[in-house]
């Protein structure tokens, strides 16, 4: 029954009808998001697909999200429209705003990245990116400007980022892509165009892609280094080149976390030199590799005017698990 409401729904309307309008910080100065990774919806193994549906169904009624974001890898192996559809279900039956990044396997079926994007950004309460920026690689680079709880002036920024799939360069460098030096730059502009139109005062920022930056590698060389949750995978699966988006980013000074997918059982957080970086809970089944860590999300939520998150993991029979307030629990190492 679900499923069908929210098919109804999207043939209510027509592509670009209904949108979501700006996202902004409720009269209580809270701003909730939902992260959602590496579903691996695969319409041939529909009764392990079922399964991811059923716990966004169930950690979107607890938590009430103003937000849910994909950070890739949502389909794999399948017909692209029927995947999406199959996950977008409890999203659009309650009408939240929603963006979706793409990750490594997504273009695993008939459509190329630019066809994806045309087909996701005709869906209702989208506000994601809607094209490709002209000389940006990538397609989902975009911007959300989250308002003030007036709705008048833009009071937190989430930069959303295509990391790509694979390595453009083997077999001289294998392994998966990294962000484009046009990339790095777009970021750096962005960030210095809002510090300037905020007095010189850098906005307090999240940032959102698929594939972890090589930074994220640092629990894995330096055992001291602290983190909050769980660290399985036997290492990072970052890029082997790093193009420093990480430094731009602490440069920059208005990021305060980095979201990821990718890694299916890694879901930990730690402060690097003053920017969390952190894994988004796996929301997958057995559509893919998972080592019976049990499927949920992560849950970031911003308060307006304070630079700083708190955040946790929702599974999906309802528990919260490793919650985190950053930057109080995650010092900087002295």
């Amino acid at each position: 029954m679900k499923a069908l409401v929210a098919i109804l729904l999207l043939t209510l309307f027509l592509p670009g009808e209904l949108s979501a309008g700006h996202p902004k910080f409720n009269a209580a100065g809270k701003y909730k998001i939902v992260q959602v990774t590496d579903t691996h919806i695969r319409t041939k193994m529909m009764e392990f697909s079922q399964t991811s549906v059923a716990m966004l169904n169930k950690v979107l009624d607890e938590e009430q999200p103003d937000l849910v974001i994909f950070t890739g890898d949502v389909v794999s192996d399948t017909t692209y429209q029927a995947g999406l559809e199959l996950i977008l279900a409890p999203v659009l039956q309650r009408e939240i705003p929603w963006a979706l990044l793409f990750g490594n396997h997504d273009e695993e079926q008939e459509l190329n990245r630019r066809q994806m994007l045309e087909l996701v950004r005709t869906y209702p309460f989208y506000i994601g990116a809607r094209a490709a920026i002209k000389g940006v690689k990538g397609y989902g680079n975009n911007i959300l400007e989250l308002k003030d709880s007036q709705g008048k002036k833009t009071a937190a920024l989430l930069y959303c980022m295509d990391s790509h799939d694979y390595s453009k360069m083997k077999p001289t460098v294998e392994g998966y892509d990294w962000f484009s030096f046009d990339q790095v730059q777009w970021y750096r502009r962005a960030s210095a165009k809002y510090t300037a139109a905020n007095k010189g005062v850098p906005l307090p920022a999240l940032a959102f892609f698929h594939i972890p930056f090589p930074e994220y590698n640092a629990p894995y060389a330096d055992p001291e280094v602290k983190i909050i949750g769980h660290k399985r995978e036997k290492k990072s699966h970052a890029a082997y080149v790093n193009p420093g988006m990480f430094a731009a980013m602490l440069e920059s000074g208005d990021v305060m976390g980095t979201f990821v997918g990718h890694d299916h059982v890694n879901d930990y957080i730690f402060n690097h030199y003053g920017i969390a970086l952190a894994y988004g809970r796996f929301s997958g089944s057995n559509t893919t590799y998972n080592w019976r860590i049990g499927n949920g999300v992560r849950v970031i939520e911003l308060t307006e005017g304070v630079r700083g998150f708190t955040t946790w993991i929702r599974l999906s029979d309802g528990t919260v698990e490793l919650p985190v307030t950053f930057p109080d629990d995650l010092p900087l190492k002295k």
